[in-house]
């Protein structure tokens, strides 16, 4: 068998969680796959690269020497594909976007503009759940654009080096069923759901530390939080299990009502983030003028807080006193 970089990523796994178990679970692989898989890394080495026993797995001289070798390759090869990645998308990045997004209510929008405008360019999108993966693939140019969002005044990882602009600003809603006491209601107070189960798709940063402070203002510790996918999170606040947090251009749902929380305590800021320094820095303002109008288009499915807006004009899209658009 001939050594690959996965093979060392498994050795390091396996060193750095002290266990083949742990390791298996952090790889997302079966415990029984990942020792088989061990067990022909070191027939390929020549010998036992861990001694494993109840306590865990500790590195033999032999593991020590592969493991030096490993920590010096993996992160060579990982900035050789970075490197490679920023160089093959410089030659044209007029003719390309590539957009990442995490729960964006925009980011549909925002490539039928530009499908639109720019019918030869080709736009590709990733989703994810992390904004710090997002980030990481800015700025290792496998991804040209990152839409994300933050709650209230929080900022996205720096560690990145990326430029973050802000979109638009809103205050962060509730999804109810339509049969809840208080659906009747325009607006509902936050400590009125004390009582009630909550649930978040993975992502929703407003169930960290934004929403408990939020509760904690309003003089309660909320219940349950489940965590799911978007689907499985509407069908438990259809069935009248939980409630859920949600963007106040959340598409309409059959049987759902967003309504929004009285006083405004939480406010959900959507961004634009790129890479200064590549090519396609030169696309990001207009690449955030068609965000911005990415962003206008979806009120129009939402004339009731269209009309909100209007009356409160700290909300929607934020202009500066010199014009241009807010920095994250």
């Amino acid at each position: 068998m001939d050594l690959e970089l996965r093979h060392l990523r498994v050795v390091c796994a396996i060193a750095e969680t002290g266990s083949v178990t742990k390791a298996a679970s952090t790889l997302g692989l079966a415990q029984p796959a990942l020792t088989a898989q061990l067990q022909r890394i070191e027939r390929a080495l020549g010998g036992p690269l861990f001694d494993r026993d109840r306590r865990g797995a500790r590195p033999t001289a032999l593991g020590e020497l592969v493991l030096d070798r490993a920590r010096v390759l993996l992160p060579a090869m990982k900035g050789l594909r970075d490197e490679a990645a920023r160089l093959a998308g410089a030659g044209d990045p007029l003719r390309r976007y590539r957009f990442g997004g995490v729960n964006s209510p925009i980011l549909g929008r925002l490539v039928h503009r530009l499908a639109a405008e720019r019918p030869d360019a080709q736009i590709t999108t990733y989703a994810s759940w992390s904004v710090d993966e997002l980030a990481e693939m800015v700025a290792g140019g496998r991804l040209d654009f990152a839409l994300t969002g933050v709650c209230g005044n929080a900022a996205p990882s720096a560690g990145f080096g990326l430029i973050w602009r802000e979109v638009a600003v809103d205050p962060v809603f509730v999804l109810l069923p339509q049969t809840h006491p208080l659906a009747a209601r325009a607006e509902v107070d936050l400590v009125d759901l004390r009582r009630e189960q909550w649930v978040a798709a993975p992502g929703d940063g407003c169930f960290g530390d934004c929403f408990a402070a939020a509760c904690a203002r309003a003089g309660f510790t909320p219940r349950k939080v489940y965590e799911t996918d978007v689907r499985a999170a509407l069908d438990l606040v259809d069935a009248g299990e939980a409630v859920a947090l949600c963007q106040a251009t959340f598409r309409p749902v059959a049987g759902l009502v967003t309504r929004r929380l009285a006083g405004t305590p939480l406010r959900w800021r959507l961004l634009l983030g790129w890479h200064a320094d590549v090519p396609v820095a030169g696309m990001a303002a207009s690449v955030l003028s068609t965000a911005v109008a990415a962003y206008r288009d979806g009120l129009v499915n939402h004339p009731d807080y269209l009309v909100w807006l209007l009356a409160n004009p700290d909300f929607g899209v934020q202009r500066s006193v010199a014009g241009g658009v807010r920095t994250a």
